[in-house]
């Protein structure tokens, strides 16, 4: 097709300008490798990443796609500047919406590379081993050697260590939980809780419509939702202690484990998030019982003043864990905090009527112990689902 001279004359004014901005030549092909760097209050520790992403990958046409769960302490606008000066780097600022996994998802599905890695922006992931990883899934073209679907960092092969990265605590609870997910998800992998590895695009495009935007463990979500179908190679890799910032995991993240395994055991027919909501509903009935009887035995309060306290009290936990887990990405604070209190007791007022009435439709004067078991757990099914329907709308309603 022919050219005209003004679109020439354009398109090497273009080329002299990205020279002399001293724009590096892999933007000027396709990318072959994305890097989704999932963040949130990782300011300090992005820039130094992206230079050390440029030395590592020297050679390989890449791109860097940070996400960033609107970060309070300016992390988009740190990554923002380096775009200016780096069109390899893009970003995706997400607003009213939080978690690891979403942001995993959603960076894979925006690049248009071959292949995606994910990995932490906090320096604790070893930059060095993306070469490596590449270089197992492009394979060398030949049918002996087609390359595997998904290369995974691992702390737990030969040559893999945790290092100084984890705490004691967090090592041990990260090794009980790669243990249960080998048993109950059959997933074959050493370090299934790994936040490190590549995967080929074409691989996250077929897996996508079946992973959680939920959680944390978003590469335990892909081998298990792909039941046995990837090519996987595992390197070894030593977990590096974080450089700035803190940890966003925490205690609360293990019932976000056991909500995906359950989520995946069910083959996904019911969401993470309304597990979660259910295993801290579960909970709360222990809190009520202890409450309970706590208030009766230890202040002689009759039965009805006790049970309305232990309802409150049990409501309140109940609140408090969901708005720290289950709607984690959500989470209420301050005023709007106390507001959501005032709605959940709403709500969960609702939902007895809900339970009672449901049970009582079921009910009859001359049932057997087996019909009333069964109008019991239809009310209690019915209370708990009206709790998280109305409550998903009304008390951790989308900004």
């Amino acid at each position: 097709m022919p050219v005209d001279g003004a679109s020439l004359s354009q398109s090497q004014s273009a080329g002299s300008k990205a020279g002399d901005a001293g724009e590096p030549a892999a933007v000027l092909h396709a990318p072959e490798l994305s890097v989704v760097l999932p963040t949130f209050n990782e300011r300090d520790n992005l820039p130094v990443l992206i230079e050390r992403l440029d030395v590592a990958l020297a050679g390989i046409a890449w791109e860097a796609i940070v996400v960033d769960d609107n970060s309070p302490d300016g992390t988009t606008e740190t990554a923002r500047q380096l775009a200016n000066r780096d069109p390899r780097i893009r970003v995706i600022r997400r607003v009213g919406r939080r978690g690891l996994s979403g942001a995993c998802i959603e960076g894979m599905l925006a690049s248009s590379a071959d292949y995606v890695a994910v990995m932490d922006a906090d320096l604790q992931h070893d930059e060095t081993l993306l070469p490596k990883m590449l270089e197992k899934l492009a394979g060398d073209g030949t049918a002996g050697n087609p390359g595997a679907d998904l290369a995974v960092a691992s702390r737990h092969v030969d040559g893999g260590a945790v290092g100084d990265g984890l705490s004691a605590m967090r090592a041990s609870g990260s090794g009980l939980a790669n243990r249960l997910a080998r048993i109950f998800l059959h997933v074959d992998l050493s370090d299934p809780m790994s936040g490190f590895f590549m995967i080929r695009r074409t691989q996250v495009e077929r897996l996508a419509p079946q992973l959680s935007s939920q959680g944390f463990k978003i590469l335990l979500d892909i081998v298990a939702s792909a039941k046995g179908s990837l090519r996987i190679v595992e390197l070894p890799f030593v977990f590096r202690e974080r450089l700035h910032g803190q940890s966003k995991l925490d205690t609360l993240v293990a019932l976000d484990f056991l909500g995906l395994i359950l989520s995946k055991l069910v083959g996904d027919l019911v969401s993470v998030r309304f597990l979660m909501f259910m295993m801290v509903g579960a909970s709360g009935v222990v809190v009520h019982m202890v409450a309970l009887f706590s208030l009766i035995e230890g202040f002689a309060m009759n039965f009805q003043v006790a049970q309305t306290a232990a309802t409150f009290v049990a409501m309140t936990t109940n609140f408090y864990l969901n708005n720290r887990l289950t709607y984690r990405d959500r989470r209420l604070h301050g005023w709007a905090a106390l507001r959501g209190l005032l709605t959940f007791y709403v709500v969960c007022g609702f939902g007895v009527i809900a339970n009672v009435g449901v049970a009582s439709l079921i009910y009859q004067e001359d049932a057997g112990r087996i019909l009333i078991g069964v109008a019991g757990a239809a009310g209690a099914v019915m209370g708990a689902v009206w709790n998280y329907a109305a409550s998903s709308v009304l008390t951790w309603r989308k900004a």
